[in-house]
């Protein structure tokens, strides 16, 4: 089963997004940002959860050096700055469109614990997914301090095989189509294209994937 039970499982917009709701719909509106625009800084007030509706957005913050560490990138249907829901005062990240048309749905703190307070099932959901999302920003972080470039892209597909993957009929093997890039992969590994492409070619001499574009076969367990 695909890990993004937040996405297909949950449906975050069905459930969450203010425009839903009769009370809430019309002081509701959809923000618009072109690409390299940023919905917040670090610490910035943090009062505001956002929903993705159409679009990518890159998390992360710069090092005292100035050096940017890429957190996460977000698709359709995602959530973040989930942290203001436990109270965080200020944002320990930035949030930036890599997409030429994002929109985003913002949902002030206030509005989403009203929506959560008579939804005790829905409530428990949303602690799940955030619990869910520090596991799997702290051990990226772990892979980038501690692993080597070649073992950390392993780790990634890992994750695009539980997230992505179904089965392919021709040949028994995973197989998975994923919404990231070249750049957005090398950003979240912390390492160059050239790089990523010498160590995805690697792996497919190797006989442990296959790909093209988007689209991965996995012909062989990666860990």
């Amino acid at each position: 089963m695909s890990k993004l039970w937040f996405l297909e499982n949950v449906n975050l917009f069905k459930i969450l997004c203010p425009h839903k709701y009769a009370d809430y719909k019309d002081a509701h509106n959809f923000n618009g940002y072109p690409k390299n625009d940023y919905i917040y800084f670090e610490e910035d007030a943090s009062s505001t959860v956002y929903l993705i509706d159409k679009g990518k957005v890159k998390l992360g913050y710069y090092t005292k050096d100035g050096n940017e560490v890429v957190k996460a990138i977000l698709c359709k249907g995602e959530l973040f700055g989930e942290k203001a829901i436990l109270g965080e005062d200020k944002r320990n990240e930035f949030a930036q469109s890599i997409d030429n048309k994002t929109t985003i749905c913002p949902i002030g703190v206030d509005t989403l614990h009203d929506l959560m307070k008579d939804n005790q099932t829905f409530t428990l959901k949303i602690y799940k997914f955030i619990s869910f999302r520090i596991q799997k920003l702290e051990r990226r972080l772990q892979l980038l301090l501690f692993k080597d470039a070649k073992t950390r892209l392993l780790d990634f597909l890992d994750e695009l095989c539980e997230d992505y993957g179904i089965c392919c009929e021709k040949t028994g093997k995973m197989k998975a189509e994923h919404p990231y890039t070249q750049k957005d992969i090398a950003n979240l590994l912390g390492t160059s294209r050239p790089t990523l492409n010498l160590l995805m070619n690697e792996l497919k001499e190797e006989g442990v994937i296959d790909f093209k574009g988007k689209q991965l076969l996995f012909l062989k367990k990666t860990a």
